[in-house]
């Protein structure tokens, strides 16, 4: 493990690069800065981007510091969002939907902005929404790790590695549900919806660059699956073990410095 510019250190586990900074405040500042790096790389060489973003509390420091960030051309950058509950009322705070404009997308003056929106047609709505992603590469993806290993809503028992859609309807996991209770964006289990669309875990892990902000100590099992178990899809993030632009960036409290050991970066 090595130090890097600041306080964090830095590892890489197969292709993965990871971040383990010393709090929750500075992991998201440390992903935004990244990001936001590559973002003006990609906006120096091309004339618009392509980013998918997770909504979620896991991405609130992060999602703070993008809005922060200087010298960011936003009208040349279309957003997309990974997934959405299906059967909550369109006024529902709980929406993803509804957290991205809230903490991100209201902020900024975006190029587009494609709203997942299920309505009365959620196989139809997965279909189009699928049609808008393969109109060009995605260039980013920013993205969080579930309690349960999922990446967007892709859970273990519905996760597809070589899935032929770009986005589809799931039943929620049992351990997934219970996590939106944990994350108190519901107050009870019987609260959280039990279906929803989702991007597919080939329509992540197809885009050029991955940023993955995982803070917290609910996500310490999560995370040291994704680190030291199998590649598969009982734990769907170990894929992300396989990306070739992909950081993930923990805090102290998802990652215990003792637990392993992996190849300095």
């Amino acid at each position: 493990m090595k130090q890097g510019n600041g306080n964090e250190q830095r590892l890489r586990v197969d292709a993965l690069h990871v971040v383990v900074a010393p709090d929750r405040q500075t992991l998201g500042q440390l992903a935004a800065e990244e990001a936001t790096a590559h973002l003006r790389q990609l906006l120096a060489s091309q004339e618009e981007v392509r980013i998918v973003f997770a909504a979620a509390p896991s991405q609130l420091e992060m999602l703070a510091g993008l809005i922060a960030a200087p010298d960011i051309d936003w009208s040349r950058v279309t957003a997309f969002h990974m997934d959405e509950y299906i059967g909550l009322p369109a006024e529902a705070e709980q929406r993803f939907g509804r957290f991205l404009e809230r903490h991100m997308f209201r902020h900024v003056p975006l190029r587009e902005v494609h709203y997942l929106d299920g309505g009365d047609d959620p196989e139809g709505a997965c279909r189009r929404y699928g049609e808008l992603l393969a109109e060009a590469p995605i260039d980013m993806v920013l993205l969080g790790i579930g309690e349960n290993g999922h990446i967007a809503f892709n859970d273990p028992p519905v996760a597809d590695f070589d899935d032929p859609l770009l986005v589809k309807v799931v039943e929620l996991e049992e351990a997934c549900r219970i996590q939106q209770v944990n994350d108190k964006c519901f107050a009870a289990l019987g609260d959280v919806p039990t279906h929803a669309m989702t991007l597919t875990v080939p329509a992540l892990f197809g885009g050029k660059a991955l940023f993955c902000s995982v803070p917290g100590p609910t996500k310490r099992q999560a995370v040291m699956r994704t680190l030291e178990g199998a590649i598969g899809e009982a734990c769907p993030s170990t894929i992300l073990r396989q990306h070739p632009h992909c950081t993930l960036y923990v805090d102290h409290d998802s990652y215990d410095l003792g637990s392993r050991q992996a190849s300095d970066v």
